[in-house]
């Protein structure tokens, strides 16, 4: 199967190339050249982590060479808990003692923590440096790569710290996803879902109907869902880049809640995308209440969840935890907890939400 080419294309940026497709990782540095004319690569740093770089490292690095430069790397620890000042501080001191300069190029080589700390470092070092995005998730090649959010975590809540930069170019190379096991596929299905809700009845049809392929991993079926949110995510970040006007708001669909669970249980605990799946069930229901949510919408939604792999979550914590979880994410304002809600597919609504409404939701949701 060709490789699919998607131009990201934001008002007042570069557009760039996302490439989807099978063994590209192969040409990555061929296809840089043209991306990186205007001003050569006097030096690259490939940054991953322990999970990847034992897999992918030397295939990335091979792949790079024909831009003729030298390439460095940094291993980070796997996991969440990288996302860190901690580990960031470390990498800005890496990028130091290696001489990167303004010219030079980062690469993001792993999944969504890799690429987040990575972006954020290279956006920040030299007050920024280009970063090209190799995603080996599903998560990561359908989301994070793609938008130009980076960031690290604190003790707080998860992504208080970051930049808006986007990408250089993004090649997301599906035959890496073999190695994947199923929690992150799961994870990866999880962020698929919740684009083909907020975008359309045609992406959520197809999903629906797609859905046990996508979850044996049929390889026409995967590429084309990476193509679909990668579509409906540039579409939605070039009318609000830097999530200042409310468009963008709709990718935290599920991840009021979501985020809440992962800080509550311990990052790491659950994935992402299971906890998110949970924030849609639990946003689903509040929106049957708020927003006339159609019931038709919240069992469509369960069952689909439940094919991809992504059952009811077997947790809970006091209403007023998960409360106070929420008014620290970065989503919420003026101590107000704001939720993206589906009034049906392809239509949804941004509302502050009270806290006795919550707290009565939270309740009946997790049955205390």
């Amino acid at each position: 199967m060709a490789a699919t080419r998607i131009v990201v294309d934001i008002p007042e940026e570069r557009p760039y190339d996302v490439r989807i497709g099978e063994g590209i990782l192969a040409g990555l540095g061929e296809k840089l050249v043209p991306v990186l004319e205007a001003q050569p690569p006097s030096r690259i740093l490939v940054i991953t982590d322990a999970n990847v770089a034992p897999l992918y490292l030397e295939a990335c690095k091979q792949g790079l060479a024909p831009l003729g430069c030298p390439i460095s790397d940094i291993t980070l620890p796997a996991g969440e808990e990288a996302k860190s000042l901690a580990v960031v501080g470390e990498v800005w001191n890496a990028m130091a003692a290696l001489g990167l300069a303004r010219d030079s190029v980062v690469v993001a080589l792993g999944g969504g923590v890799v690429g987040d700390l990575a972006g954020f470092a290279g956006s920040t070092f030299m007050r920024g440096l280009r970063v090209v995005q190799v995603p080996t998730t599903l998560l990561s090649m359908v989301d994070s790569s793609v938008g130009g959010k980076t960031g690290v975590n604190l003790e707080a809540g998860k992504n208080l710290v970051g930049t808006f930069l986007q990408p250089s170019y993004v090649c997301a190379s599906t035959d890496v996803l073999a190695t994947l096991d199923e929690r992150e596929w799961a994870c990866g299905c999880a962020e698929i879902a919740k684009s083909a809700v907020i975008d359309s009845d045609d992406f959520f049809f197809w999903l629906s109907e797609n859905a046990e392929a996508l979850a044996a991993r049929e390889s026409d079926v995967v590429a084309q869902a990476i193509a679909r949110c990668v579509v409906f995510k540039a579409n939605v970040v070039a009318q609000d880049k830097t999530e200042s006007h409310g468009v963008r708001e709709c990718l935290n669909y599920g991840h009021t809640l979501g985020h809440a669970i992962e800080a509550l249980s311990g990052y790491g605990t659950y994935s992402h995308g299971a906890a998110v799946a949970e924030g849609m069930r639990f946003a689903a229901r509040l929106g049957q209440s708020l927003v006339g949510t159609p019931l038709e919408l919240v069992e469509a939604q369960d069952a689909l969840l439940d094919e991809l792999g992504l059952p009811v979550l077997d947790w809970s914590a006091p209403a007023q935890d998960i409360l106070a979880a929420m008014k620290c994410d970065k989503k919420s304002r003026g101590g107000s907890v704001r939720f993206v809600l589906p009034s049906d597919v392809g239509q949804w609504q941004l509302l502050s939400v009270d806290d006795e409404t919550i707290l009565e939701h939270l309740k009946l949701y997790f049955g205390e």
